[in-house]
């Protein structure tokens, strides 16, 4: 336990804050910048002097050296890994996901199998059957069916590690350039290490998390693509130090630059980086803005150079992976306790056999009745009783299937190449079929009950769309015409733009409207989007996707931004080309919420533009607006539509207004203490009494039938929640646009839940204390109304509910500490267990909460948390929960649910790799569960069933057949029949059952998602349908037994002779166990193939083939003592007595279920055989309706998600002038005059 951190479950004061990313797994309070509390003088000093004592903390002792790779093999940097070896703490760069190798692959694999109870237990059986005194049985019976199931196994074992060599291969072998001895040459990914140099191409992977050096931009920037990370395919800046960025572009200062970088520990989190750079006597301070994360992707940048600091397992990406679990499904752990169940019927069996042999010889082998028996040996009873029960074990072993576990992986192999082969689950957009990427779960997508999703990429296309707007109260965007705009006239336009209202053409062409031009201009000057031309064509880089559908939209309608420099910005107004003096830009932030910039107009007077959301422009318009209440009702509408709206507003400034106003701002930007608090205070001063122009409306592209699919699954009973790293107001206007969220669902945030569980737990400490001995749960409900509740929670709501409170580091300074009495050791044991108890209840009473909720929705959440939410669901609800989502922020909360489903296609491969499912869009789950998953429920279902039956009743005449025979441990059947029961003669058809069968086609899957909700319930599978397939097998034994034996007591064949021998009763038994299995299952199938039909008749075809050359007189003469059946089938079936008993045995073992089923289906239909008996009425298809939004009187519709990203944008780059293609600063501007020296040391050390 780490001594230097607590963890505190008290309430902080301060309220959480909704637009804030909490903090992340590994952060304190010191790194989050937290308030601190004013400690004392002498602990302030004591800490500085060990400061001075102590150069690098525990934090940060990380070290990186630039080429130089004895660096990292220095002792103190090595740590332990087997017993007395060593290796280096620092990891390679190869990806390692596979499990064998081809000298492990044998006896790991065999370690594995044999780990399976029934493997293990089915060898000790063989060895058991080596012994001569136990054995009745031949060992060949065994063998022969543990061969083929360690075989097959072992086989598909082997096809999925190969399948995973290739993977890890694929990306391991990927190229890169690294600096060895002085020049740059290619190599490949896994020998890539920490501390060395590497070139990064455009549109290349970066294979490491590195340091940037330099960049071909001569700004030092490189912008990344970040989808692999979260999905997003809006770019991202990086900077280089302006030092590094000079003096290492060329191929020979990289050589031999020989930076030391200490910083933090590999960890996490992908938004923070703290380290420095130690070079050539000066440090450099390094934050996440110079940090290239593997698996982004290098964009506009031609090449960069990066040092490597963490590789492989320690990179950022890697390390939000979360650990790989093994999966296994409810049926998996049923399955097995039931053949834990089934040893204990075996062992009890036996052992009551064993007694009566005792019995038997302790009262009839005495007076020497069973003198045939009599093998010499004076055995006591008791050691022939216990002699018994090992015969009795080994032939009474059938009673648990060796072959069952093989059937389930060869059912479950076949259910995902179904998966894999289905043309309806492919996106021909981008060539992206279904793909099982496990095969061991598909029957669990069958009993989902929780689906946690993320937003962008898996819900959304990511893509922004200009849809509607209302310009001086009148509302363009309608569908006034069936053909859409033609953008013909204006050269400079988008083709890929699309827009259906020609009036607003018309106007914007006529002039008649000026606000419709200054509209326009608006959106082309107030943004931070830079701008590039590739192939004489105009491509625009925005830090969000929002602001450049709003820019481009302006481009389409005439008002096309041009280029910008530090201090100008230049666009095209309807052909003729202005210039616009740019005089501050008011960047956006999470708490302004707008953004604004000041311009002087071509004739000198100034302008404030600006843009932001409804809730914070209104509060600053003049109260002079006319058109502010008709814009307020088209924002409705808008909101009611799920569009993202924006307000547009304006105001003139005169210039002692701009200057009084232009030297506070100058002021602010120096200031060393909260820059940022004083720079929005400035802004605050200027924006205001504005006045509005309008609104937009852009359209957050959902995927296809996102609603449709959310309201299938709702129908089959599933609830979906939303987890997502979006804003708040982001994030509920998707919840309306999907449906999860409706006009009469009443939403519950964050501050409303807080406050009902705070008073439940109040209630529960009262109850408590009153009786110490009742229990903290409760059932009542949260809420007492019927009405649908939705809950929106943020990150920080989250962690102040569950008490996931920051890790508080302990000061170090120099205090006196006294030994703790064990008193105050007893009482701080109790405190933390207090603690933990009523955080465990909290977060049981918040799942309890959010299970009545309709729909959930979690913002702002870390890749941790999401992975704790889906956790918390599977502990305290033992719910089955699947996960789907596109980007590497998705990885820990995939793999944490029952089932991982990942979306490929449009963005990385991350979530994908880790998922158990993929597929190209969303809307192709609803497949995956309803049909798919609930196929191969109750397919796997029925075969346990089914299977279990089978041998049960194949099993248990050895039994009954104990009672008359002495229990000596004799066998009905012949050997061979004992080893191909299971094998050749009835596994074909109950097989196919569990791969070919449904009870409904497809179609009335999806039309019908109710069908779904057995599944859930666990009614097809469980110990009462165990029991009553033990029951059924129980009384098909009793009768394949007893009316071959009856038939035999008086018998006389045709010739005279009577063909009661036992042989001959071994051939009727076994011909008629044969023929009652499969006509049972056939009377199991739903779905009728030829296949199906082949196999039943087959199996019984099979079944006579083989026996009739087994009891062969030739075979006889080949293997005198392996096949003692001679002639016993030809004589035995030749005699029509003898057919008479089996049909007869036969019919009382189908007759009685063939009634109970049609009684059943007849009076206690379930919902699967009504649809089934009017399956014709259901042919066509009902086709889906989306709801209606409607705006309601007196409702708050206000539901504005401003268009803005996350982050700041390129504000504070335009105005420094960094991201303008200019000429490189000079060493002294960066080095601060210094670069004399430096240059000069720089040629000594070359």
């Amino acid at each position: 336990m780490n001594t230097d951190y607590d963890t505190t479950f008290e309430e902080d004061s301060q309220m959480p804050n909704d637009e804030v990313m909490p903090y992340s797994d590994d952060e304190t309070d010191d790194e989050l910048d937290s308030p601190q509390t004013v400690e004392p003088e002498q602990n302030r000093i004591n800490k500085e002097a060990e400061q001075t004592r102590e150069p690098l903390s525990k934090e940060y002792s990380w070290q990186v050296q630039a080429n130089d790779p004895n660096f990292f093999n220095q002792p103190e940097f090595q740590k332990k890994s087997f017993l007395c070896f060593k290796k280096s703490k620092y990891s390679g760069n190869a990806i390692k996901t596979y499990k064998y190798n081809p000298i492990t692959f044998l006896p790991l694999n065999l370690f594995e199998q044999f780990k399976r109870a029934a493997n293990a237990y089915f060898l000790v059986l063989l060895i058991l059957q080596a012994i001569p005194e136990i054995s009745t049985v031949s060992w060949s019976t065994t063998l022969i069916p543990l061969l083929l199931v360690l075989g097959i196994t072992a086989i598909k074992d082997l096809v999925d590690d190969i399948a995973r060599h290739k993977m890890d291969n694929e990306i391991n072998n990927r190229p890169s350039e690294v600096m060895v001895d002085g020049k740059f040459k290619k190599t490949k990914w896994k020998n890539i290490h920490v501390g060395d140099i590497i070139r990064i191409k455009k549109n290349g992977f970066i294979p490491a998390d590195v340091l940037l050096l330099s960049s071909t931009d001569p700004n030092s920037l490189c912008y990344v693509e970040t989808a692999e990370l979260d999905g997003e395919t809006n770019l991202k800046f990086k900077m280089s130090l302006e030092v590094t960025d000079q003096l290492l572009q060329e191929e020979s200062a990289l050589a031999t630059f020989d930076g030391l970088v200490v910083c933090e520990e590999p960890n996490n989190r992908l938004d923070k980086f703290v380290g420095t750079l130690h070079w050539r006597g000066m440090s450099y301070g390094l934050d996440a803005d110079k940090i290239l994360l593997r698996g982004c992707t290098v964009r506009n940048t031609h090449y960069c150079h990066g040092l490597v600091l963490f590789a492989g397992a320690d990179t950022k990406i890697m390390r939000n992976s979360g650990k790989t679990r093994l999966k296994r499904t409810k049926i998996d752990y049923l399955m097995n306790y039931m053949v834990y169940t089934i040893f204990v019927l075996l062992i009890l069996c036996a052992a009551g056999l064993a007694i009566g042999q005792s019995f038997w010889e302790a009262n009839l082998g005495l007076s020497n009745v069973s003198w045939y028996l009599n093998d010499g040996k004076a055995y006591s009873p008791g050691y022939r009783g216990f002699l018994g029960f090992w015969g009795y074990i080994i032939v009474l072993n059938t009673m648990v299937p060796i072959s069952l576990y093989v059937s389930v992986e060869v059912i479950r192999l076949g259910q995902s190449y179904f998966i894999n082969w289905d043309l309806q689950m492919f996106y021909p957009v981008k060539d992206t079929p279904a793909k099982a990427r496990t095969t061991t779960l598909n029957e669990q997508l069958g009993q989902i009950q929780y689906i946690f999703s993320d937003k962008t990429g898996t819900l959304t296309q990511n893509v922004m769309t200009f849809k509607k707007c209302t310009i001086n109260a009148e509302t363009y965007g309608k569908y006034r015409h069936v053909h859409t705009v033609d953008f013909g006239w204006n050269p400079l336009a988008d083709p890929k733009f699309t827009f259906n209202d020609h009036y607003l053409i018309e106007q914007i062409r006529s002039g008649k409207d000026a606000d419709v031009h200054l509209f326009f201009k608006l959106l082309a000057l107030c943004h931070t989007v830079m701008v590039e031309k590739v192939d004489n064509d105009l491509v625009y880089q925005a830090a969000s996707p929002d602001e450049g559908a709003l820019v481009t939209a302006a481009r389409n309608f005439g008002f096309v931004f041009l280029s910008r420099t530090q201090s100008t910005i230049t666009i095209s107004e309807l052909g003729t080309e202005k210039t616009y003096d740019v005089l501050g830009i008011l960047d956006f932030n999470s708490d302004r919420k707008r953004m604004s910039i000041i311009v002087r107009e071509p004739d000198g007077s100034i302008r404030l533009y600006c843009k932001g959301a409804d809730t914070v422009v209104y509060e600053r318009l003049h109260p002079n607006n006319p058109i502010q209440e008709q814009t307020q009702e088209a924002l409705d509408i808008f909101a009611n539509e799920t569009l993202r709206t924006l307000c547009l507003c304006y105001k003139d400034i005169s210039r002692e207004e701009y200057d009084r106003w232009n030297k506070k701002y100058m002021a602010a930007t120096v200031t060393t203490n909260n820059r940022d608090e004083e720079l929005d205070k400035v802004y605050e001063e200027i924006e205001t009494n504005l006045l509005l122009l309008g609104a937009t409306a852009i359209e957050d592209k959902l995927q296809d039938d996102v609603p449709l699919t959310i309201s299938k699954l709702a129908k089959a009973d599933i609830k979906i929640w939303v987890l997502t790293g979006d804003k708040k107001e982001t994030a509920e206007n998707i919840g309306y646009a999907c449906e999860l969220l409706t006009d009469e669902t009443a939403i519950c945030y964050g501050e409303d839940i807080n406050a009902l569980l705070h008073t439940r737990m109040e209630n529960q400490r009262n109850r408590a204390a009153g009786n110490p001995g009742a229990s903290l749960n409760s059932t009542e409900p949260y809420f007492q109304t019927d009405q649908k509740r939705a809950l929106i929670i943020t990150g920080s709501w989250l962690n102040e509910i569950l008490l996931e409170k920051k890790k508080k580091k302990r000061r170090k300074g120099l205090k006196l500490k006294f030994p703790k009495t064990a008193e105050q050791k007893q009482q701080d044991l109790m405190e933390k267990k207090v603690a933990y108890v009523m955080k465990e209840q909290k977060q049981k009473n918040f799942v309890d909460l959010a299970c009545e909720c309709t729909s959930v929705i979690c913002c702002r959440v870390t890749p941790k948390q999401k992975a704790m939410v889906v956790d918390l669901v599977k502990k305290y609800k033992k719910a089955v929960t699947l996960a789907i989502g596109d980007g590497a922020n998705d990885v820990n909360m995939i793999k944490t649910a029952h089932i991982g489903v990942g979306i490929s296609g449009q963005e990385g491969m991350q979530a994908v790799m880790s998922s158990d499912y993929s597929f190209g869009q969303f809307k192709y789950l609803q497949r995956l569960i309803l049909v798919h998953g609930r196929w191969s429920y109750i397919r796997m279902c029925k075969f346990l069933r089914f299977f279990f039956y089978k041998n049960f009743a194949f099993t248990l005449v050895h039994f009954w057949y104990a009672f008359f025979n002495g229990f000596s441990a004799q066998t009905v059947y012949e050997d061979w029949f004992i080893a191909l029961y299971n094998v050749l003669y009835s596994s074909l058809p109950v097989l196919l059952v569990g791969l070919l069968d449904q009870d409904v086609s497809d179609k009335l899957s999806l039309r019908f998602p109710r069908l779904y909700i057995p599944g859930q319930k666990d009614l097809l599978f469980n110990y009462k349908k165990f029991f009553l397939s033990l029951t059924h097998g129980i009384i098909t034994s009793l009768i394949i037994f007893f009316i071959p034996y009856g038939a035999f007591l008086l018998t006389m064949g045709q010739d005279g002779e009577a063909p009661s021998d036992y042989q001959s009763f071994a051939v009727t038994t076994a011909t008629a166990l044969v023929i009652t299995v499969n006509f049972q299952i056939g009377l199991d199938t739903s779905y009728w193939t030829f296949v199906n039909a082949f196999s039943v008749f087959g199996s019984i075809a099979i079944y006579f083939g083989i026996m009739f050359d087994l009891h062969s007189g030739g075979i006889h003469v080949l293997f005198p003592s392996k096949f003692i059946f001679t002639g016993a089938a030809p004589n035995a079936l030749r005699q029509p007595y003898l057919w008479l008993t089996i049909i007869l045995t036969v019919a009382f073992c189908l007759l009685p279920i063939v009634a109970i089923r049609f009684l059943s289906k007849m009076i206690w239909p379930s919902e699967s055989d009504m649809i089934q008996r009017n399956r014709k009425k259901y042919k066509e298809e009902a086709k889906w309706k989306p709801r209606h939004s409607t705006i309601r009187r007196g409702a708050t519709a206000r539901r504005s998600a401003y268009a803005f990203s996350h982050q700041r944008g390129y504000a504070d780059l335009i105005s420094t002038g960094r991201t303008i293609q200019k000429k490189r600063a000079t060493l002294d501007a960066v080095l601060g005059g210094n670069a004399a020296e430096i240059v000069q040391s720089a040629a000594n050390t070359l």
